[in-house]
C-alpha cells in the first residue's frame, strides 16, 4: 500500500563546498568562513563569501560558499549552469565524487584553483529524520516519488532518501532547473509517495 505524507520543498541554488586547502588558496592563510545564515541541515550554513567559477565557455559569478569546510571541494550546479560553463557535470548524490570531472577554475580575492574533479549536478533528494523514515518504512538511500501540485504540477521520481542521525528536518531538495519546472522559487510544498512511482 502506498503511503503519502507532506513535505517542505526547497530549491537549492548553485553553491560550493570548499576543502581547507582550497579555501586557503582562494582567501589566504588563516582565513575562516563566517556564517551569513543557516541552511536547513544542522551545522551547515551559507557563508558571507562567494567565489567566481570560470569554465571553457562562460562564468558563474558570486557562487555562494556553504560551510564548514569539507575534506574535498564539491561544486553543485544545475544542467543549465553546466551549459553556460561549457562542461559536462555528472549526476551524483552529494558527497559521492568518485569519477567526477572538473574543468573549471575557482577564483577568489587571493588566488585561484583549477579543480580536476568534484563538479556535480546533485540528485534530487529527501532529507528525513530517522524516526520519521522508520514510520513510513523508509531507510537511507531508498527511492520515493514527490508530487508538486499547482499550475505546473509535476512528479519527481527517483528521489533519493537521505536519513541519518545528523538530519533533524524534513525537506525535499531540488535544483533551480527542477524548481523552475515545478514553478517553485525558494520554497513550496509537495507530497511524498512511498511504495511506488507515480
Amino acid at each position: 500500500m502506498i503511503k503519502n505524507f507532506s513535505t517542505l520543498v526547497e530549491v537549492s541554488a548553485r553553491h560550493i563546498h570548499l576543502s581547507e586547502n582550497d579555501l586557503t588558496k582562494l582567501f589566504g592563510k588563516n582565513f575562516k568562513l563566517k556564517p551569513l545564515r543557516p541552511v536547513s541541515q544542522p551545522n551547515q550554513y551559507a557563508a558571507y563569501k562567494t567565489v567566481n567559477i570560470l569554465g571553457p565557455k562562460g562564468t558563474l559569478s558570486n557562487v555562494r560558499i556553504v560551510g564548514p569546510t569539507r575534506p574535498k571541494t564539491q561544486l553543485e550546479i544545475s544542467i543549465t549552469d553546466s551549459f553556460k560553463l561549457g562542461i559536462t557535470a555528472m549526476l551524483r548524490t552529494s558527497g559521492d565524487l568518485r569519477g567526477t570531472k572538473g574543468g573549471v577554475q575557482l577564483v577568489g580575492p587571493r588566488g585561484s584553483v583549477k579543480i580536476k574533479n568534484g563538479v556535480i549536478i546533485a540528485r534530487r533528494h529527501l532529507h528525513i529524520q530517522p524516526a520519521l523514515a522508520k514510520k513510513y518504512g523508509l531507510k537511507h538511500m531508498d527511492r520515493v516519488s514527490v508530487h508538486i501540485p499547482g499550475k505546473r504540477s509535476v512528479v519527481f521520481n527517483q528521489v533519493v532518501v537521505r536519513s541519518r542521525e545528523n538530519i533533524d528536518s524534513l525537506s525535499f531538495q531540488i535544483d533551480t532547473d527542477e524548481g523552475n519546472a515545478a514553478g517553485i522559487k525558494g520554497k513550496g510544498r509537495g507530497t511524498v509517495h512511498v511504495g511506488s512511482e507515480l
